[in-house]
């Protein structure tokens, strides 16, 4: 650790820079993937899942840099480098070759989901030792995940044709099932 006057003892203080890692790690994991469903996504809900993953993308860096300035701030040096990230992430891969905007809904729900959870257990972790000011930013960071994964997660029921919900209405109010002869 780098010397500096921050008042909370060596050992919260070397504890939170381990948290710290971790989720900046996951925090530029994520971003990227974000990065990748933005510029790969094809359907007929292009332009707003095209701006929404853009919009993560931006708020998952900015994540990254309060991640990144706390763990610095207590005297951490942050590894964000795409390969120390690559190795050090616990997201699980980016489907690389996922185009289909249902494909990227369920791979980027997927990330958001588990970095929520990352970052949920961190809150706790970092109140243990008594570092209220880490285990806010990541209570900040947790809420603005949340509410993404509630973005993305609300275009999978967007998904179906014109024809396909005519269907179901149909289905629902005739009492009878209803499908398209083509």
């Amino acid at each position: 650790m780098h010397f500096t006057k921050n008042t909370l003892p060596d050992n919260i203080r070397a504890s939170a820079i381990e948290l710290l890692q971790a989720r900046l790690s996951d925090a530029i994991d994520l971003t990227t993937q974000a990065k990748q469903a933005h510029w790969n996504i094809k359907g007929p809900s292009f332009i707003a899942l095209h701006e929404l993953f853009d919009q993560i993308y931006t708020e998952t860096g900015e994540h990254s840099d309060l991640i990144a300035e706390r763990l610095v701030a207590l005297g951490g040096q942050a590894k964000g480098t795409a390969r120390a990230t690559a190795d050090a992430s616990s997201l699980e891969e980016y489907p690389l070759e996922a185009s289909d905007q249902n494909d990227h809904i369920e791979a980027l729900s997927s990330a958001l989901a588990a970095f929520g959870g990352n970052t949920r257990t961190a809150i706790d972790e970092a109140a243990q030792p008594v570092d209220q000011d880490t285990a806010d930013l990541f209570t900040e960071v947790s809420r603005s995940s949340e509410k993404s994964l509630w973005f993305v997660e609300a275009h999978r029921h967007s998904n179906l044709t014109s024809c396909q919900l005519l269907c179901q209405l149909c289905s629902y109010h005739t009492k009878q099932p209803v499908t398209v002869p083509f």
